[in-house]
């Protein structure tokens, strides 16, 4: 298929990138994966080959690179395993707050650290109590003259752990009507009295990305924490979710094609009644099905990538390839264990990683749910 997207350098950075990755990264994921974390040493790295938020200007360690680069860095993370999501996450959805909301004095103070790998940032939105009803948050920063104190708690927050620095979402006027007319941004550092950090939480699936509960008990801090405009933190979220949710359609349209990959090769090696299984309709019918799906969703999102590079207003499509691609892929998981057999169900085969991952993506960054709302509710349904 003709390459539309990426140009000569993209490609060029494509291929550094997978070099790297393949002497840093591959070798060592299974032990990242064991010990449900992405070390420093690793992050450092990226900072020194800058493969940390490219995107942002030379003045803070960037190179001022388009969206594109970001696109790379994430199908190429994907590939290795969908535990690194944790660093797109760090480039592309926590430091693009900071950049777009942000003073200079914090510009410098929180995104130059961030490119360099010296600092891991986290954003941490979900509680107990609310998920993807945002407005009903109940983590407050209350006013103390110049200064706010902070009380709550945050759930299932990657790179949680590791994180020393947090975006923060608080309620700052808990009688606000509409209630998310109250929320507002901070950004907290690690260290900061007040503020600990839960054991990283056992999850199901995407084990090298650590992940924990966030507690903040009598935190204070001064304005110069607050991100943007006090009661703008809804809006600021909500310009931002789109670029979100293309960053999971992407990785999980990599992850599908990884998968259909992997099963290729299996069934063209395995062998049953003297022939490769690939051999038989059903699974020939499975994986022409599979590519056929993969084709079309990676056909859609590449389009809504060319799209959001020009800065064009497609919440309602990625609302529509957020759920239908990890969708899509959380079918193709089950499709590929399925042909692999008792094997895909023994973690040494790479599809027992890939069933686990996938899951969540139909969860996080809004459910699969909310994006059908989304999409309804642009249809003035």
């Amino acid at each position: 298929m003709e390459n539309i997207i990426f140009g000569k350098d993209h490609e060029i950075f494509r291929t550094s990138l997978r070099k790297f990755l393949e002497k840093e990264a591959v070798p060592f994921f299974k032990t990242w994966e064991e010990e449900k974390c992405i070390p420093r040493t690793f992050w450092k790295k990226l900072g020194e080959q800058g493969y940390l938020c490219p995107w942002t200007d030379e003045k803070y360690g960037g190179f001022n690179a388009d969206f594109l680069y970001s696109v790379i860095i994430n199908e190429e993370m994907e590939k290795v395993g969908t535990g690194m999501s944790g660093i797109g996450l760090h480039n592309d959805i926590v430091i693009p707050y900071i950049d777009s909301f942000g003073s200079e004095v914090q510009k410098q103070r929180w995104i130059t650290p961030s490119t360099s790998g010296k600092a891991i940032t986290a954003i941490a939105m979900t509680e107990p109590g609310a998920g993807s009803d945002l407005s009903n948050i109940r983590t407050v920063a209350d006013k103390d003259g110049d200064h706010f104190i902070i009380n709550g708690e945050k759930s299932f927050i990657t790179n949680g752990h590791s994180a020393d620095i947090v975006v923060v979402a608080c309620k700052t006027d808990p009688d606000a009507e509409p209630a998310y007319k109250g929320i507002s941004l901070f950004v907290i550092e690690a260290g900061t009295q007040g503020f600990s950090k839960g054991k990283k939480l056992n999850k199901v699936g995407q084990h090298a990305n650590d992940t924990c509960e966030l507690i903040f008990e009598d935190v204070r801090v001064d304005r110069g924490h607050l991100l943007g405009k006090e009661g703008h933190g809804f809006y600021y979220l909500m310009e931002k979710l789109q670029q979100e949710r293309l960053i999971v359609a992407i990785n999980a349209i990599v992850a599908a094609e990884r998968m259909l990959e992997l099963t290729k090769e299996y069934t063209g090696q395995r062998k049953a009644f003297g022939h490769s299984i690939s051999k038989f309709q059903n699974t020939q019918f499975k994986l022409a099905e599979m590519a056929t799906e993969i084709s079309i969703g990676r056909t859609y999102v590449d389009t809504l990538i060319k799209k959001h590079v020009k800065n064009e207003d497609v919440v309602t499509e990625v609302s529509m390839a957020k759920w239908w691609v990890t969708d899509l892929a959380k079918k193709v998981a089950t499709e590929c264990m399925q042909l692999h057999g008792g094997y895909g169900y023994m973690e040494e085969y790479e599809i027992a990683r890939r069933y686990r991952d996938i899951a969540v993506t139909s969860i996080y960054a809004g459910t699969n749910e909310i994006m059908k709302t989304i999409i309804a509710k642009n249809m003035n349904l």
